[in-house]
């Protein structure tokens, strides 16, 4: 048997031993969370963004939903998320907003945010915050209209 050949059956095998699939196999999660951890918004507490801000949560104050770890500053923002998730849930999952409204899925920072009519949206850096804010509402449309389907391809 050829080497290269045999250097392919050897890959296989180590992402099949890891759990990595294949592109054509791969669903994004629907909530973003990083590869380290299982913290949605990078543990940053979603409920103190329509506060004035965002704020790190404390891990001691948790909850899961939608298969992500939530984290929030205080008794009372644990309990508002819980009442109400998808009202201070980030759009699309945490990803960036103005990448769904590409198409792509790319990280949301807690640093770069904005909220439009009650909705938090995340994007990746302060550059494609500014882009975001150029034609918010021509964004959020596209991005309605490629969100959850993006996360199967």
């Amino acid at each position: 048997m050829p080497k290269w050949i045999k250097l392919i059956i050897a890959a296989g095998f180590i992402c099949m031993a890891f759990g990595v699939n294949s592109p054509a196999t791969a669903k994004a999660d629907e909530i973003y969370t990083s590869w380290r951890n299982n913290l949605a918004v990078g543990g940053t507490d979603v409920v103190s963004f329509h506060g004035g801000g965002p704020v790190p949560g404390k891990a001691r104050l948790n909850t899961h939903w939608r298969g992500a770890e939530w984290l929030f500053a205080n008794a009372s923002n644990l309990a508002d998320f819980q009442a109400n998730p998808e009202k201070y849930a980030p759009a699309y999952g945490g990803y960036c907003a103005w990448a769904v409204a590409k198409g792509k899925l790319a990280k949301g920072k807690p640093k770069h945010w904005t909220i439009k009519d009650g909705v938090l949206y995340l994007n990746f850096n302060k550059r494609i915050k500014l882009r975001w804010l150029e034609d918010t509402d021509g964004f959020i449309e596209q991005a309605d209209e490629n969100w959850p389907d993006i996360l199967d391809d």
